[in-house]
């Protein structure tokens, strides 16, 4: 089932118009939330990042988009008799058919979900091995922090990244700077030092990412920062990893010919489940 403004409508029947403003110029944000043992993982995190991200765009926020009302949206449009564990996707978008600037600012919106088989989350330790994305570049601004249905550099470089045998690109800004992979944020270890670039670099404000800076505030073994990443940093660093929501930990096996160990990711993996577990 998918929830159309309030209201759940079967998957192959749910529709949108096709003067839709989130399709036609990308005006749409949206949230890819986690669902483990019916528990919203970060859902404050998720709402005010969410609400942050409309008032940036200038969208209306209607009045009943409190966290208590979305959250009830969210629950009872997934199945939890099919499963306890979800994939979300809470979309916003401005419902004005005008062209670029709409006349009108008001918002629709749509939840839809599908199930997971693991309720928390796991370090897949396979081969990864990622690749500079150098066609295009990300503008290191304020917008290219948000999650917003503008995702085309995100797409093809995905493409070119399966055409090319990767399992991931790492994006620069166009500052040359490296902010961030195709589906998540970067953090980079060197002898004790995690890097990850900060947001003015342009990289996604992910939900995770904010976890993961909690955490290691409290781990007196490691130094923090937010930096900018260069290029060149990457094959000398001891260890890379990416982090998303629905993956929580990814580390990167190999980027051209520097192999990476992964004992922070190991480390930080169970200390984020239980973040998750005890919030």
């Amino acid at each position: 089932m998918i929830n159309l403004n309030g209201t759940l409508v079967k998957n192959n029947e749910a529709s949108i118009a096709i003067s839709n403003r989130g399709m036609q110029y990308g005006d749409a944000v949206f949230e890819t939330i986690k669902i483990s043992a019916r528990k919203i993982l970060f859902w404050e995190d998720h709402y005010f990042r969410l609400m942050a991200s409309m008032r940036i765009l200038r969208m209306d926020i209607p009045q009943t988009f409190t966290l208590e009302f979305l959250e009830a949206e969210i629950v009872k449009t997934i199945d939890l008799e099919q499963a306890k564990t979800h994939r979300v996707k809470l979309l916003v978008w401005r419902e004005s058919e005008g062209k670029y600037t709409p006349t009108e600012n008001t918002i629709g919106y749509s939840i839809s979900s599908e199930p997971l088989k693991l309720p928390f989350y796991t370090l897949n330790e396979d081969r990864y091995e990622v690749e500079l994305y150098k066609d295009h570049y990300v503008m290191s601004s304020l917008l290219s922090t948000l999650k917003t249905t503008n995702k085309v550099i995100n797409v093809v470089g995905s493409i070119w990244a399966q055409e090319n045998g990767y399992q991931n690109c790492l994006m620069l800004n166009d500052k040359k700077q490296v902010i961030e992979a195709l589906n998540g944020n970067l953090f980079l270890v060197k002898n004790g030092r995690i890097k990850t670039p900060p947001l003015t670099d342009g990289c996604l404000k992910g939900i995770v990412r904010k976890q993961i800076l909690a955490i290691l505030t409290a781990v007196p073994d490691y130094i923090i920062e937010e930096a900018s990443i260069s290029p060149f940093e990457l094959q000398k660093a001891d260890e890379l990893f990416v982090t998303n929501v629905i993956t929580g930990i990814q580390p990167i096996t190999k980027y051209r010919k520097k192999e990476y160990t992964n004992t922070v990711a190991k480390e930080l993996i169970g200390k984020l489940n239980a973040k998750a577990r005890f919030q």
